[in-house]
């Protein structure tokens, strides 16, 4: 699957990432912990809302970003930091919940980031469905998790970005 590549190249090209992508490894060793909380929810939900249960993936990259740059000492610390965000306002608000009060976005941001998440999102979607994998099977979920290992990244890159973190190359 592109799902990776589409991304990159989609974010990139509204100046949402560097074309060099950030070394993050702290955020990137926090996505087995977080994915594993989140299946549950992430699956329940995927076959009547795809693109909440993709897209909710990205807004929790962007939100452990935030925290790895708030004070990571701290939220490196949590048990659980999807249960942490999700409890604050429950499933169905995550996503704004994250906007608002996590990244502290306010209009016109707000809807920007929305609409941003929501692309991604159905890209996503699209390219799992070219797969045709038959629903329920193994090989379904795992395409899931590699879509939403993707998404969860590329949230960090653009809050990363966002931040002020910019992958540049320095030429002697």
């Amino acid at each position: 699957m592109r799902v990776r590549q589409d991304l990159y190249e989609y974010l990139l090209s509204v100046n949402e990432v560097d074309e060099r992508l950030p070394e993050a490894v702290d955020i990137e060793e926090k996505y087995r912990a977080v994915a594993e909380s989140y299946l549950a929810d992430g699956v329940r939900e995927f076959a009547a809302y795809p693109m909440v249960s993709l897209g909710w993936m990205m807004y929790i990259g962007m939100a452990v970003a935030r925290f790895w740059d708030d004070d990571w000492a701290i939220y490196d610390r949590l048990d659980d930091l999807y249960l942490y965000m999700r409890d604050k306002s429950g499933y169905d608000l995550l996503d704004e919940y994250i906007r608002g009060v996590v990244l502290g976005l306010k209009q016109p941001d707000f809807d920007t980031t929305e609409q941003l998440v929501q692309e991604c999102a159905e890209r996503t979607y699209s390219l799992l469905l070219r797969q045709r994998l038959e629903p329920g099977t193994e090989a379904a979920f795992r395409g899931y998790v590699a879509c939403i290992h993707q998404l969860y990244l590329m949230g960090a890159y653009v809050q990363l970005h966002r931040m002020g973190y910019h992958m540049v190359t320095h030429t002697v």
